[in-house]
């Protein structure tokens, strides 16, 4: 009896022992070692095909190709105005004429001097000759006949000096007119009849004329980051707002060497000239640059995060770039390849860079968390209700 009743309590104490390693083992199982369960998936993409460029982006203004002011060499007042904005001039066209009336009176008062001069020259010589007799007969000093001939030459010196006082008068006459010095189209007029202009210290500007408006020039500023890689003879697209789907190109003509420091930025003026035959664009607009630094096409194109992703966060590329496949029963596969030009979003590489068009490369990794809610003891309710 005491054998039987020993007997039953071992094999009830092995049975709860095996009891509780089952009920740990399966809370394990159900729990692990948090309350969630993490399944980690891969994103992919295509490899693709197409043309790729590497761009330097920047804005300027532009403005025309062999622009002239016009000022005035002489003050006065402006009688007339002979042209206005977006007329056509041709070299030595009148543009605009000052009042003439003092300008004339000038010129007729150096007239009236050289006139004088000139008679002057012609008293003193008749003197010097009268005189000579006496001088070579000796009823004259030396000095009374240097003196005539020192006034012969002072009225002869007279006359230099009246001469250039009417070509001085007759030049101003003459400047009083303002023309064209190019063949061109008016773009600014400052001036209006009534105006009083002075030129004493400084020349006002009355125009501006372009030579050439089917010939257009944007005065980019580009950021000394990116300056290294604008040459001359470079390609650059550009777009104005007020054409705002239409694409214009041109080539760089200047890099100009003189920077331009704005709030501790360090910028460049590269000077891109552009065809403006449809006379579309207009000085003053805004443009948005792209110069192109490299292009390349039909190339291979693979995106960039691929060759950022890594199969272990902690491991490292940094000997041969490379990106990973993944086959039909998930294994990763890497390949290494030597990338070419970016625009910062895909790269260009090599067909022989051992992957093709099509091929799907991995990008990075997606995480699905499901939290287990199955609690042990929801698990036995049901059946000690049975």
């Amino acid at each position: 009896m005491k054998r039987s009743f020993f007997n039953k309590r071992v094999i009830i104490g092995l049975f709860s022992g095996l009891l509780v390693l089952f009920f740990l083992a399966y809370g394990r199982m159900n729990y692990g070692d948090s309350p969630d369960e993490e399944n980690i998936n891969v994103q992919t993409e295509k490899v693709s095909r197409g043309d790729l460029e590497t761009l330097v982006s920047s804005t300027g203004t532009l403005a025309a190709v062999g622009t002239v002011e016009i000022g005035t060499q002489v003050s006065g007042t402006i009688d007339q105005v002979l042209v206005d904005y977006n007329d056509r001039v041709s070299k030595g066209q009148v543009l605009a004429v000052l009042d003439l009336s003092l300008f004339e009176a000038a010129v007729s008062e150096a007239r009236a001097g050289l006139i004088q001069a000139q008679a002057k020259v012609k008293q003193s010589g008749a003197e010097l000759k009268r005189n000579k007799p006496l001088f070579d007969s000796g009823n004259l000093s030396a000095q009374e006949y240097l003196d005539l001939e020192t006034n012969v030459e002072l009225t002869r010196a007279g006359i230099l000096s009246a001469e250039a006082s009417l070509k001085r008068a007759e030049s101003n006459l003459e400047n009083a007119r303002i023309r064209s010095p190019i063949d061109g189209t008016v773009i600014t007029r400052s001036i209006e009849v009534g105006q009083t202009v002075a030129a004493s210290y400084s020349t006002p500007t009355l125009f501006v004329i372009a030579e050439d408006l089917s010939r257009m020039q944007i005065e980019a500023n580009v950021d000394e980051s990116d300056i290294g890689q604008i040459r001359d003879a470079q390609t650059v697209r550009f777009t104005v707002q007020a054409y705002s789907d239409e694409v214009f190109t041109g080539i760089v003509s200047q890099i100009r060497l003189n920077p331009t420091t704005i709030s501790n930025v360090v910028t460049y003026t590269v000077i891109v000239e552009a065809e403006n035959q449809t006379g579309r664009l207009l000085p003053g607009m805004t443009a948005t640059t792209d110069f192109v630094v490299a292009r390349v096409e039909n190339a291979l194109l693979v995106p960039n995060a691929a060759f950022r992703f890594r199969p272990d966060e902690t491991s490292t590329n940094a000997v041969v770039p490379a990106v990973y496949t993944q086959d039909e029963g998930g294994s990763l596969q890497k390949i290494d390849i030597k990338p070419g030009i970016s625009d910062g979003t895909m790269t260009a590489v090599s067909d022989s860079s051992g992957i093709s068009e099509g091929m799907v490369v991995v990008t990075g990794r997606t995480t699905e968390k499901s939290t287990q809610k199955k609690g042990l003891l929801s698990r036995l309710a049901p059946r000690s209700r049975r």
